[in-house]
């Protein structure tokens, strides 16, 4: 067994550990990295674009983000789309759609319209689209399957222009490429090492062993899903946790159905992606329905084996117990995952989901569309056993010795440039490095690239306009309701 050494090495070469490799080159002084693959390609499980939507949530269309939560996500969301744009990656990795958050009838037709006012000063390019504009810009949500439109008032939140698709599987490997074209730099990847245990050195730095090869580091950061839990047990680190793996299924259409990304409003209650309806650049642009939502006992989805392992990451106790029984005690949430797993069943799923995408597009019917074999990932949701209950967002393991183990639940693919400088800030610190932050800044996080649509007053005008041929409707019903009685 032959021992090869770095000052820091990757577990993991999808989209997290692609970007932290390609921050580490252009950026600090580190002159030599490894990247430790598992599988025999970048981005074969969940950044592959079969495994994900494609979007880059910015979090003006997310229903579910706080304002707040859309200003940080925002600008992670802005180094994607400017690294894309500095190597001229335009309709080859990132291309543009239009996209919306659609509201069907009163109550969310005045949650979007609320939401707009509130957002709107961090996004000025929203538009308000009624029901009129919708009919120009993507008349499927409009019409049912005889051509009439449908009776309850809609509204779509939404943006042109912009950059909102990426394909991230390619992107991942863009990143490693330019990370290797670095002058000066020794960037390797190793395919096909599966990483069976990571130990402290007696030295300093950690040493990282696969089947046949050992790699010495002064810093390791595993970016490996759900493994990356696995193996911080294995070292005794993050114990207080354990691993909800969530899988996310889609149906595929047979033709370009919509024009953009149209997004339902996410309930509050459920920690998982609301339905939504979007271009699929791998499949010409045919409509990709999804996602479904199940817990799989697997930490890797169309993959053999890791049952065992996942049984090793959950750590079941009373602690775990308790948060999955608070979970399943909520109506909602206990309703939405036993609906998704009707989802999975042959035969009775499309007839299933036909129902809830009727949503989106009122007139599709069965033979439009079919289960998506071998579309979807899983995503690493995980327990906070201290506090009994699910965490929403990414985890991150720091013991603070030269290791870092991350978990990255959607959208980690959109945050994946700014969790990369995160770990960057930590490992040149640690290390003793130096990190360029004025050309990181110049080429990663300073504009934005936008078009502008027409003035935020005359939006706020639309705004306004809805209202009130939204309450013209109302008292126009009562009014019949009245002379019927």
């Amino acid at each position: 067994m032959s021992f090869k050494e770095y000052e820091v090495v990757i577990v993991g070469a999808g989209i997290s550990g692609a970007a932290l490799a390609y921050e580490l080159a252009r950026y600090t002084d580190i002159k030599s990295i490894a990247i430790i693959e598992k599988y025999e390609d970048v981005a074969t499980l969940n950044s592959s674009g079969t495994s994900n939507s494609q979007t880059i949530h910015v979090g003006d269309i997310e229903t579910n983000y706080t304002l707040e939560k859309a200003a940080i996500t925002k600008r992670t969301a802005k180094m994607v789309e400017k690294y894309c744009l500095q190597y001229h990656y335009q309709n080859e990795i990132i291309f543009s759609h239009q996209k919306m958050a659609l509201g069907v009838g009163e109550k969310e037709v005045d949650f979007l319209l609320h939401r707009f006012e509130e957002f709107s000063t961090l996004f000025p390019y929203l538009e308000v689209w009624d029901k009129e504009r919708l009919k120009e810009l993507e008349p499927r949500v409009v019409f049912d399957a005889q051509g009439k439109q449908r009776e309850e008032p809609i509204v779509g939140i939404g943006t042109r222009g912009q950059w909102t698709t990426v394909d991230f599987g390619k992107m991942a490997k863009s990143l490693i490429e330019n990370a290797k074209n670095q002058a000066g730099k020794t960037v390797d990847v190793f395919f096909n090492s599966q990483v069976k245990k990571i130990e402290k050195s007696e030295n300093k730095g950690h040493i990282v062993y696969t089947q046949n090869e050992e790699y010495g580091a002064d810093f390791v950061v595993v970016n490996a899903g759900a493994h990356s839990l696995y193996l911080a047990h294995e070292m005794g680190y993050g114990m207080n946790l354990g691993c909800l793996p969530m899988a996310g299924s889609f149906y595929m259409t047979n033709e370009k159905m919509l024009k953009g990304k149209v997004y339902m409003i996410q309930n509050p209650k459920l920690p998982f992606a609301a339905l939504h309806g979007d271009p699929d650049v791998l499949a010409g642009e045919n409509t990709r329905f999804g996602p479904t939502a199940l817990v799989l006992p697997k930490l890797e989805r169309y993959k053999h084996g890791t049952y065992v392992d996942f049984w090793k990451t959950l750590r079941f106790d009373k602690n775990i117990a308790i948060a999955l029984w608070k979970l399943f005690k909520e109506k909602d949430i206990r309703n939405y995952i036993l609906r998704n797993f009707l989802f999975e069943l042959p035969l009775v799923n499309k007839y299933l989901f036909l129902k809830d995408a009727r949503k989106i597009v009122p007139s599709l019917s069965l033979d439009e569309f079919s289960y998506a074999k071998g579309f979807g990932g899983i995503r690493p949701q995980v327990l906070n056993k201290d506090e009994q209950k699910l965490m929403l967002g990414e985890a991150s393991i720091n013991p603070g010795n030269g290791i870092l183990f991350n978990m990255t639940p959607s959208p980690g693919a959109t945050s994946c440039l700014g969790n990369a400088e995160r770990d960057l800030r930590i490992i040149v610190e640690q290390l003793g490095k130096s990190f360029n932050e004025g050309l990181f800044n110049d080429e990663l996080t300073e504009g934005e690239y936008c078009v502008l649509p027409a003035p935020l007053e005359s939006q706020k005008s639309r705004v306004n306009l809805i209202r009130a041929e939204i309450a013209r409707t109302q008292e126009k019903f009562h009014e019949g309701y009245v002379q019927t009685k």
